[in-house]
């Protein structure tokens, strides 16, 4: 059955939107609801994690531990997609 719903994915090309779709609640799950708030908007493309933040205090805060976060994400992933985290 995974095999055919695999096979079904590939063949209608949803990989991409159903990654960005589990990035982005990955983002929210694993961050918490303390960065929840201030997200505006995140976003997934060609292994590129871009997320607007409203507070630019917690940009600079996050900013130094992006390559934890995206260690932290990509293990929650079956295939690490994250290879760079851009923090607006």
């Amino acid at each position: 059955m995974k095999d055919a719903l695999d096979l079904f994915k590939d063949k209608m090309h949803l990989n991409k939107g159903l990654d960005k779709v589990e990035i982005e609640e990955l983002w929210y799950s694993e961050l918490g609801n303390g960065i929840k708030n201030y997200t505006e908007k995140v976003d997934f493309n060609n292994g590129t994690l871009r997320v607007s933040l409203k507070s630019s205090a917690l940009r600079e805060e996050l900013s130094y531990g992006k390559e934890k976060i995206i260690a932290r994400l990509n293990e929650q992933l079956p295939n690490p997609l994250i290879t760079k985290l851009v923090l607006n």
